[in-house]
């Protein structure tokens, strides 16, 4: 089961992986990226689908999403500025960006997930992609010339390094020179580090220094359908909605140099075996979660949580339960052999073939 993305709203993959118990098809493996990953990490370190909503629900949780804070660099001014720039350069990723200081929130020091359960108590693998980079802070803003600033790293276990050893990256061997074309492997990597690592999207949060190196984000690969069927014969995944073309599209080429969408489409193209339409997310869980916010008084865009921690409850409950009907209803497709039809179909996500 990939894991992709899901922002601050990946409570529903709790829900999807519960559905996919129910429906016979428990997955062996969780290949995870961005907010998918603390949701793998959740599901695999805690033995039933109450245990694994309960500490998403819980208090410790709550303080987490609480404690995301704005950085000096997230007057409202000075992003907007930062947007427009990144709009009007169409450069593929033409020179190094600084993710070491040009990022707007503060990731909590603490990110409380349980502890990985052993193999033998029958949890899930975990497989977690993050972008390695290439460079230091000393070359920001240098001109990068055709060289690869990145390498898609993927943080599992033994039998899952062992599948994508020598496996090529899909981003870096068809998508953009920016992206190292191998897939690097490490089994070394602590599993909440990884999770860290992965949510760390490019101008978000800072990059994350773990192990001697630093990484950016799962994002560097969201979607890492090619890999999914390198590491497993069976294969369930979103239909996702499609990138924002003000803000999102601008900073993946800015910083990858990749069309967003036009990987997203592609990827829509690929056959998969049960397809979970998600593509509304953004109308169905509008409001829940954590939401950004413009904080005139500290001219800041701030990360603003749940009012209450009952209201923070309300919105996982509300998170699990789009997961779960949006994978009971696919899998109930899948088993019926039906056709399925994306809810949010646009220019933008509609499948190339």
């Amino acid at each position: 089961m990939m894991l992709s993305g899901g922002g601050f709203r990946f409570g529903y993959y709790l829900g999807m992986h519960a559905a996919a118990v129910e429906a016979g098809q428990e997955p062996d493996l969780l290949l995870a990226t961005c907010g998918g990953a603390v949701a793998g990490a959740i599901i695999a370190g805690l033995p039933d689908s109450a245990a694994r909503k309960a500490w998403l629900a819980s208090p410790e949780m709550y303080a987490f999403f609480c404690g995301l804070r704005s950085s000096p660099r997230a007057a409202p001014l000075r992003a907007l500025a930062n947007v427009m720039r990144r709009r009007l350069d169409g450069g593929k990723a033409a020179r190094i960006p600084d993710l070491y200081h040009d990022y707007l929130f503060e990731i909590p020091a603490q990110l409380p997930l349980p502890a990985p359960r052993a193999a033998h108590t029958g949890a899930p693998a975990l497989a977690i992609l993050g972008g390695k980079l290439l460079f230091g802070p000393e070359q920001v803003g240098q001109m990068r010339r055709g060289r690869p600033i990145y390498a898609v790293t993927l943080f599992g276990d033994a039998r899952t390094a062992a599948l994508a050893h020598g496996l090529p990256s899909a981003v870096g061997a068809g998508w953009t020179d920016a992206v190292a074309p191998t897939l690097e492997v490490d089994t070394a990597m602590p599993r909440a580090d990884a999770a860290r690592i992965s949510i760390a999207d490019m101008f978000y949060f800072r990059c994350q220094t773990a192990g001697g190196a630093d990484y950016t984000g799962g994002v560097v690969d969201l979607f890492p359908v090619e890999l999914a069927f390198s590491l497993a014969e069976h294969v369930t995944m979103e239909m996702k909605q499609s990138y924002d073309q003000l803000m999102a599209i601008p900073a993946l080429r800015a910083v990858f140099g990749i069309d967003g969408n036009h990987r997203l489409r592609r990827v829509h193209g690929h056959p998969v075996d049960v397809w979970v339409d998600t593509s509304d997310v953004s109308q169905a869980l509008r409001g829940s979660g954590v939401q950004k916010r413009i904080d005139w008084r500290r001219n800041r865009i701030a990360l603003a949580a749940p009012a209450s921690y009952p209201r923070y409850v309300a919105d996982v409950e509300a998170q699990w339960q789009y997961g779960y009907q949006r994978a009971q209803e696919a899998y109930t497709l899948a088993a019926q052999g039906g056709t399925f039809r994306m809810r949010n179909a646009d220019q933008y996500n509609k499948a190339l073939p």
